[in-house]
C-alpha cells in the first residue's frame, strides 16, 4: 500500500512537476495559465496535475468551465510531518554514534594510562 507521503516523495521526484508547485505558490491558476509557462501541451500539465492532486499536494476548484489548482495545505503538512519524523530519527541517530564514539575514546584513553602505569 502506498502511503500519501510516499506518493508525495514519487510526484516531487518529476521536475515538472516541482515547477507547477512553485508556479502555484505564486497564485492559485488554471490549467491553461499554467501550460503557458512550460514546453509542454496542456494535456500534460493536466496529467502532471492529476499526480499532484492524487498526492494531495494540490486542490482544484470548479471556476465557470475552468478548474483552478492551488496547493494543498494540508498535504503539505502531512509531507513536513513526515520529514520531521526522518530528521528526528537521523539526530537521534547521529547523536547515539558521537556518544559510542566519544565512548570508545574515552576507553582508549584509559586503557592507555593503565599500559603506561
Amino acid at each position: 500500500m502506498v502511503t500519501y507521503q510516499e506518493a508525495q516523495l514519487d510526484a516531487l521526484g518529476d521536475a515538472t512537476r516541482r515547477a507547477i508547485l512553485s508556479r502555484l505558490m505564486d497564485k492559485p491558476m488554471a490549467v491553461g495559465e499554467l501550460a503557458r509557462h512550460f514546453p509542454v501541451s496542456r494535456p500534460a500539465i493536466s496529467q502532471h496535475l492529476r499526480i499532484l492532486k492524487d498526492a494531495h499536494l494540490v486542490v482544484d476548484q470548479a471556476k465557470g468551465t475552468q478548474r483552478i489548482y492551488a496547493l494543498n495545505p494540508d498535504g503539505f503538512e502531512s509531507l513536513r510531518d513526515h520529514f520531521d519524523r526522518v530528521w528526528s530519527h537521523a539526530l537521534s541517530a547521529f547523536a547515539k554514534k558521537v556518544e559510542e564514539l566519544e565512548s570508545a575514546e574515552q576507553q582508549s584513553k584509559e586503557q592507555e594510562r593503565d599500559n603506561d602505569d
